[in-house]
């Protein structure tokens, strides 16, 4: 098993997987300190609806997509990748405003759901927490899926990810370790915006191959007049190959693997491709970068349930 395939999956599912941990572990501290032990239960059960809904909508993507048409297939990927990427770079800005206030707007959700009375409030509490991060994180391994072509790799990274961050969340709530999450998703965060550029060069990819965009795979494509293939590099511009380095960097090879799975190269990419993927890069990590140096996204300690607070739970 290439560890370059196990690794942006399992950056995906420990950050993710951590966001939603926190989250639980706020709201069952709180029902905790409430004296209301008696609807965590509930607070889990919709904790475990979102859980399926992730599951359910990964399944409805991998196998619907089997009765589709080639173009099909990949004008519903590349449009799903761009819907990944939106949901990537929403979430890494979000997490900057939202963390200071986080636990707070939690505990008062959770306030009005035991103040209404009502049993689906509980299980809404928990079903809207948890399934933003399920419905994101199912996306993006869809799309890496597809770009890496190996998705047992990809999948064995995601529920390691997953279980790690069960089990860092698990560790920080009872106080057994000590996290400096402002570090923690300042830098996650942006390996997250490399890998969301990654998934949208990819994305534009399948778009070009469906004809979705113009391309090599297309009428507009430029051709080469000495040897009547698809142009590449100067000649290729604007809807043919950037670069085509198939002969140094063996496509499906380990260095391709490794370069595929952290900055999203690939050793044949179309101008669009190269043009999106710098673009995001520039402005969206630009972006990213100044936020994280002229605002810190702290979050405070009391963002992690205080252990003495769980009791004996």
């Amino acid at each position: 098993m290439r560890v370059c395939g196990v690794f942006p999956t399992f950056l995906i599912g420990l950050r993710e997987g951590l966001e939603a941990a926190l989250v639980v572990g706020i709201l069952v501290a709180y029902l905790v300190r409430s004296g209301r032990r008696d609807v965590v239960p509930r607070l889990l059960a919709g904790v475990l609806l979102a859980i399926l809904l992730a599951v359910a909508v990964g399944a409805v993507m991998t196998f619907g997509a089997y009765t589709l048409s080639f173009e099909a297939q990949e004008l519903i990927g590349g449009g799903l990748s761009l819907l990944a990427v939106g949901m990537v770079t929403w979430m890494v800005f979000w997490m900057q405003r939202a963390a200071r206030s986080m636990k707070a707007d939690l505990e008062r959700s959770a306030e009005r759901a035991l103040l209404s009375g009502s049993l689906w409030s509980i299980v809404a509490i928990g079903f809207v927490s948890v399934a933003r991060e399920g419905i994101e994180t199912t996306l993006l391994l869809w799309s890496m899926v597809r770009s890496f072509g190996n998705a047992p790799e990809a999948l064995i990274g995601a529920v390691l990810g997953i279980v790690a961050a069960a089990l860092l969340g698990w560790l920080l709530q009872r106080g057994f370790v000590r996290l400096d999450l402002r570090r923690f998703f300042a830098w996650t965060g942006a390996a997250l915006v490399v890998v969301a550029a990654g998934v949208l060069a990819y994305g534009v990819h399948d778009l070009q191959e469906a004809g979705a965009l113009p391309g090599p795979f297309g009428a507009l494509a430029p051709v080469d007049p000495v040897t009547g293939a698809v142009a590449v590099g100067v000649g290729g511009v604007p809807f043919g190959y950037a670069f085509d380095v198939s002969a140094a960097i063996a496509p499906g090879g380990p260095l391709a693997a490794v370069l595929q799975a952290t900055i999203g190269f690939t050793p044949q990419m179309t101008w669009l491709q190269v043009l999106a993927w710098g673009a995001y890069l520039l402005i969206v990590g630009g972006l990213y970068v100044r936020r994280v140096r002229q605002r810190p996204a702290r979050v405070p300690a009391s963002a992690v349930p205080d252990p003495s607070e769980q009791g004996a739970s």
